[in-house]
């Protein structure tokens, strides 16, 4: 055994020019890789759960005098150990580097080798001035043919990640959740919520972090997607099982501005005889953002609305955002508590929107009490137990990063991990009262979210037939960064017209898509608006205009209908799929490489997804298309749902794609309920 290189158990420590470096088996088939310079390295909790230890309870290491050898299950990890006198320097040098592989003994990836004279390093831990943290760069060469998936949702319609870059940070629409799944078989998270970039490039792989106290990465291998998948909700938590509330649909507008009215909503729903299970009081149902309260004069009875809803069987979700008003109830007890973010330069408001506001501190445990606490208090004991968490970035009126301050450090340092710390707050506080069917909804995660209940919207998309088909693949990237529960606002939430004959075909293809999302749910913000003042002329923020199903004519309200009720047809198969996501992992809405990683082309197909294992969706994304062709992967038969046509898989198929249909297809005779549905064959609840 070589002096600078240890082993306790299965534990592997290497010390060398002033660097720690610390590889262990970390659950099935599974390491964690962490290093530091000048001190020991951190049992830092972000997003991993403590594994355990029966999972790899079958991990070997061997030492040799030029390094070793780790196996835990289905990854072997070489550790190299070199040393040589470095002429420029004047002293001796020395390094441990790193390479990947499966079980076959095929190289899944590597350190970035030193390249000789370029003297590289693979681990680069640069000192920031005047800060205890390091600028960080991880780099390592990986297969340049290999296809990657998931990292979380960027707007962006773009499937193969391999030649992408990304920001390692979350604004409106963007949720940075650095995990990556990749075709040679295996996953990688990199387990730092600091603000960095991720560059998959075909000549090398690097991973930044703008400031942090150690290198910190998790590695799983699997022959399938769905092995990872299953690994990497081991390690990093499992959705809850998705309560019977989030498999119907959902009804939500900018924004029902009284009791009254969105109580209407759901009569109304009854006397059509259509299926609602949430209906939403969105954002400024409050006094002051941060009073976390109904206020009075427009909501003068909430426990009598919840209870009347219950009679419809509907559930009431209120809208909780995480700014502060300086004009609040509370600002002064949370600024006196230091419970708030905080601004390390220029003035201390971090957004402004219908006023001044900062953002409460969630990475703060007393902050999350204190807002578990206040909604209990002002929902819960009305019967609330469904949360609209929105600007869970937060969305920073200035996304300066490196200008906030956090209880768990700089912003630069710890940002990423703001939308889990939120989901956090309520999830934990839900649970403690002896809620045991939570979901809530968010606009942003991070990696461990999905076991806090966290059901993530795509944010606020503007209404084109562009951010349609940008949504189909974050769903996609966000199921593989295991994220199962997600969902768009139906129609896009910017600048949809609803009188617009235009409007109105996007608005029923995005309808039919949502049918078969995880979750279904209409929103936006729709012209024309309407103006809101209070009883003595004061104004209050405006509503959109009409955003329900029977809102745009008789026509689209025809195809909408159906489909609604295709969502209860679809009910005891959904329950099924996010059974498998709570208890296994597997993504609701998935690629088709999820369950057919050995067809290439299912790979490549950014334009069908697949919802749970046997629904294959071809959504319509194009203005005017009333056929499109359809994918059918390999190893499977194909039954069209519109025509019941049988298709083998392999093939590509051309089909009628009328506006009140959208091409389906089911595997291998899964669902036969569902044939004739989609086009009207069989009438809407039969």
């Amino acid at each position: 055994m070589t002096p600078d290189l240890t082993a306790d158990g299965a534990r592997l420590t290497w010390r060398g020019g002033g660097e720690t470096l610390v590889v262990e088996p970390w659950g099935r088939d599974s390491v964690r890789v962490r290093a530091t310079v000048m001190g020991d390295v951190e049992d830092a909790d972000w997003a991993l759960l403590p594994p355990d230890p029966a999972a790899h309870a079958g991990a070997t290491v061997e030492v040799r005098d030029d390094g070793a050898t780790l196996v835990n299950g289905a990854l072997r990890v070489e550790l190299t150990t070199s040393s040589w006198f470095h002429e420029p320097v004047g002293y001796e040098v020395s390094r441990c580097e790193l390479a990947f592989y499966d079980a076959d003994g095929r190289l899944l990836f590597r350190e970035l080798g030193r390249g000789g004279s370029l003297d590289l390093r693979a681990r680069h831990l640069r000192p920031r001035p005047g800060d205890d943290g390091h600028v960080l760069t991880a780099s390592f060469e990986a297969d340049p043919h290999e296809r990657l998936a998931g990292m979380g949702q960027y707007q962006q319609h773009v499937l193969d990640l391999k030649g992408s870059t990304f920001e390692l940070a979350h604004r409106n629409s963007q949720a940075s959740v650095p995990f990556v799944v990749s075709s040679a078989g295996y996953g990688f998270l990199w387990h730092d919520p600091a603000i960095g970039r991720a560059t998959f490039a075909r000549n090398r792989t690097e991973w930044h972090a703008e400031s942090t106290r150690q290198l910190d990465y998790w590695v799983t291998a699997g022959a399938t997607p769905s092995q990872i998948a299953r690994n990497y909700a081991d390690a990093t938590g499992h959705a809850p099982m998705m309560p019977e509330r989030g498999l119907g649909f959902w009804q939500c507008k900018l924004r029902y501005w009284n009791q009254e009215q969105l109580l209407e909503v759901a009569r109304e729903h009854q006397r059509r005889g259509l299926p609602l299970d949430v209906i939403v009081a969105d954002f400024f149902h409050w006094p002051h953002m941060g009073d976390y309260r109904f206020e009075d004069e427009f909501w003068p009875d909430p426990a009598a609305m919840v209870d009347e809803l219950r009679e419809l069987g509907v559930e009431l979700m209120v809208s909780v955002w995480p700014q502060v008003s300086l004009e609040s109830e509370n600002f002064a007890h949370l600024r006196r508590n230091n419970l708030l973010v905080r601004s390390d330069r220029g003035v201390d408001v971090q957004m402004s929107f219908e006023g001044p506001s900062v953002f409460l501190d969630v990475t703060n445990p007393e902050a999350r009490t204190w807002l578990a606490d206040t909604l209990a208090r002002n929902y819960g004991a009305h019967g609330v137990r469904t949360y609209w968490l929105d600007e869970a970035e937060p969305e920073f009126g200035v996304y300066d990063h490196d200008a906030y301050r956090t209880h768990l450090g700089p912003y630069q340092r710890v940002g990423n991990v703001y939308p889990q710390a939120f989901a956090r707050a309520v999830f934990e506080g839900q649970t403690a009262a002896g809620e045991q069917e939570v979901v809530n909804l968010l606009r942003c995660a991070w990696a461990g979210s999905q076991r806090y209940g966290a059901l993530v919207w795509s944010g606020d998309i503007s209404s084109t037939w562009e951010d349609l088909a940008r949504q189909i693949t974050a769903g996609i990237h966000m199921g593989v960064a295991g994220i199962p529960w997600f969902t768009t606002d139906i129609g896009g939430f910017h600048a949809g017209d609803g009188a617009d004959p235009a409007f109105h075909e996007l608005l029923v293809r995005w309808f039919q898509v949502g049918a078969f999302s995880p979750v279904m749910r209409l929103h936006g913000d729709r012209l024309p608006y309407e103006e809101v003042t209070a009883a003595d002329g004061s104004r209050r923020l405006r509503s959109g205009g009409p955003n329900e199903l029977w809102s745009f004519g008789d026509d689209v309200y025809r195809v909408l209908e159906r489909y609604v009720h295709l969502r209860e047809t679809l009910r005891p198969y959904l329950r099924e799929v996010m059974r498998a996501a709570h208890t296994d992992g597997q993504p609701v809405m998935r690629g088709l490489f999820h369950d057919f990683p050995d067809d290439p082309r299912a790979w490549d197909v950014d334009d069908q997804y697949l919802l749970g294992p046997d629904v294959l969706v071809a959504p319509v994304i194009t203005a005017g298309a009333r056929e499109r062709e359809v994918y059918l992967p390999t190893g499977a038969r194909w039954t069209d749902a519109a025509t019941g046509t049988v298709h083998d898989g392999g093939a590509t198929v051309r089909v009628d794609a009328p506006l009140d249909v959208v091409p389906v297809f089911l595997r291998d005779g899964a669902l036969p309920e569902v044939v004739g549905r989609t086009t009207g064959r069989v009438a809407p609840g039969a």
